[in-house]
């Protein structure tokens, strides 16, 4: 099982797609910004190509853990020692992969797993920092659906894409 570098680098862009969608001020920007105390010309006044150029890259990270977290066969390459290790693998891995290499890989099983992993990870964090943060559960809601959509376009993009 290979890596399909395409669909990581255009599941990556989903971070910035949907926070294009989510935080325009005709869906959540304007209760996001009254929430941040953050007003349209502070916003403008940072460097967007920093600011999306690293979004990216991390985005690329978020992915690449999406991924093992999404595609089962990733933990059957895992006990064999991982992609290196392919050419040395026993025939029962080789008849394993066969039966069910491409088991469970739907775009519907991504998103499934993506939902689960922004509800039960990305969820947590965001509160407990807004909690810390003293922030509303306004912001708190906003950023979380932000992060549960966003990963279950991600999972879905990244199972599916086989």
């Amino acid at each position: 099982m290979e890596m399909n570098w395409i669909a990581i680098f255009v599941s990556a862009l989903a971070t910035l797609v949907v926070g294009f969608i989510w935080y325009n001020p005709k869906v959540f920007g304007t209760i996001w910004m009254k929430e941040t105390g953050l007003t349209q010309e502070e916003l403008q006044k940072g460097n967007m190509f920093k600011i999306f150029g690293l979004t990216y890259i991390f985005s690329l990270f978020i992915v690449i853990i999406e991924s093992s977290l999404t595609i089962h066969q990733s933990g059957a390459l895992g006990m064999i020692g991982g992609p290196p290790k392919i050419s040395e693998a026993l025939p029962s891995f080789k008849a394993f992969m066969a039966d069910y290499g491409t088991a469970y890989r739907t775009f519907k099983h991504g998103a499934l797993h993506g939902f689960i992993s922004g509800l039960f990870f990305a969820f947590p964090i965001v509160a407990i920092n807004g909690l810390f943060e003293r922030k509303s559960w306004k912001y708190i809601w906003i950023h979380a659906g932000y992060w549960i959509v966003t990963l279950t376009i991600i999972g879905s993009l990244i199972c599916g894409w086989v």
